[in-house]
């Protein structure tokens, strides 16, 4: 490992400042209580979504008083906002009331043929189903659609704290594994696949039939352990609106397969991104209000965890290449937890020579690990940013989501080593 800069340095400690941080919004809530005089400024810094690029700015600020404006802003340049922005782009179109309106009702369809009562089959339908469907419609997608079905259905009553962390867990857990079908839909996967030659078949082959074993094992056991609070799920939600005109879902539809056929081109899915909204403009009578704040705070958010993290290579990458194959699975898997899980699996994809096996375990553990935190894994804060005013002080404790996302990651862990 070669020494690092001072930038290097002080973007290694920003970082940590920033994870804990992260595991601490609870403390700034009070502050905005104690000291209601700057509570506007406190309660900004208790968003999770607001952390990374709080720091970020920190970093950059850094970076202008000791390196200048050129060396500043050329580094800025250098990094791929890709994924936060199409992250905003595909929040906003999956969360519109005519895909949701369809979602629910193929759902809904489908849980008439599963054999148990009609909460419960519900509830493991959205843990399991929609985050199997992310390998398809892209893992921020499927979050998005699962996050505002369980809002909608499951807590739209009030149920125990325990029954939402669990609920939570498990969905980062399978969104995390149940993008692993195709190649294109998980961003840890994304950032090796077309360089290690990657096909459909090599990722069912070697990650996404395992991953759906673990999904509905998830599924099934939260299922079984809560089927006493579930009753409620099977019970409609009252339609205020009118139903939506096939031809408006279609043209939706339309819209959301063509932003995921082009994730890799900003400049192609922003284009369609505002047909979209002049789309949605057009027909707002068929809309729900557009959720238009929370993605761009899960945009910011990754963003800003695209600045931090590019300056973390130094440490990070020997750390993983002095690890086996079997290790690496492990230890990707812990690291994912302080790190977004694609930078692991992008840091892999720069060094030649690794074995095949190295390379599977890799990606296994960075998306075995991408539900044990927030910012483990790209479409984690889009769950977190709808389903959070269902919890206390409408936060979601770290700790909390740690605790109950650990046996859902156990049993990743299982399918991927043993299966």
């Amino acid at each position: 490992m070669t020494d690092p800069t001072l930038i290097q340095v002080i973007g290694a400690v920003l970082f940590a400042l920033a994870v804990l941080h992260t595991f601490s919004t609870k403390f700034f809530e009070r502050l905005s209580h104690t000291y209601p005089r700057h509570a506007g400024l406190w309660h900004l810094l208790g968003e999770v979504e607001v952390v990374f690029g709080f720091w970020a700015l920190v970093l950059m600020l850094f970076m202008f008083g000791i390196e200048g404006k050129q060396q500043a802003t050329a580094y800025l340049d250098s990094r791929n906002f890709t994924e936060p922005l199409f992250v905003f782009a595909i929040m906003v179109i999956a969360a519109t009331r005519p895909i949701l309106q369809l979602a629910g009702a193929l759902v809904r369809f489908t849980a008439r043929y599963v054999p148990m009562p009609q909460g419960m089959a519900l509830y493991f339908l959205v843990l399991s189903l929609v985050p199997l469907l992310g390998s398809f419609i892209t893992e921020p997608a499927a979050m998005t659609l699962a996050a505002l079905m369980l809002r909608d259905t499951l807590l739209a009553r009030p149920v125990s704290n325990k029954l939402k962390y669990v609920t939570l867990g498990v969905l980062f857990v399978n969104v995390s594994i149940g993008g692993t079908l195709t190649p294109f839909a998980a961003p840890p996967v994304l950032m090796v696949a077309a360089k290690w030659n990657w096909d459909m078949w090599f990722m069912v082959s070697n990650f996404g039939w395992k991953a759906a074993v673990a999904v509905l094992v998830n599924a099934g056991c939260a299922t079984v352990l809560f089927r006493k609070q579930l009753g409620h799920m099977a019970a409609r939600p009252v339609a205020t609106q009118p139903a939506v005109p096939a031809s408006v879902v279609l043209v939706h539809l339309v819209m959301l397969a063509l932003v995921v056929l082009f994730a890799h081109h900003p400049a192609v899915f922003l284009g369609l991104f505002l047909f979209f909204l002049g789309y949605a403009s057009a027909y707002e009578r068929h809309q729900s209000p557009l959720i238009l704040r929370e993605a761009l705070l899960v945009a910011f958010f990754l963003a800003g965890l695209v600045v931090l993290g590019g300056l973390q290579r130094w440490w990070l990458e020997p750390v993983l290449m002095s690890m086996d194959a079997n290790a690496v699975f492990f230890g990707a898997t812990a690291l994912t937890a302080i790190t977004d899980n694609a930078a692991l699996t992008y840091l892999g994809s720069l060094v030649e020579g690794l074995s095949d096996e190295f390379k599977v375990a890799l990606v296994a553990g960075a998306v075995t690990g991408g539900g044990l935190t927030l910012i483990a894994n790209a479409p984690n804060p889009a769950g977190a940013a709808i389903l959070k005013e269902k919890f206390s002080d409408s936060t979601i404790q770290p700790l909390g989501l740690l605790v109950a996302a650990l046996p859902p990651t156990l049993v990743a862990v299982l399918a991927f080593k043993l299966l």
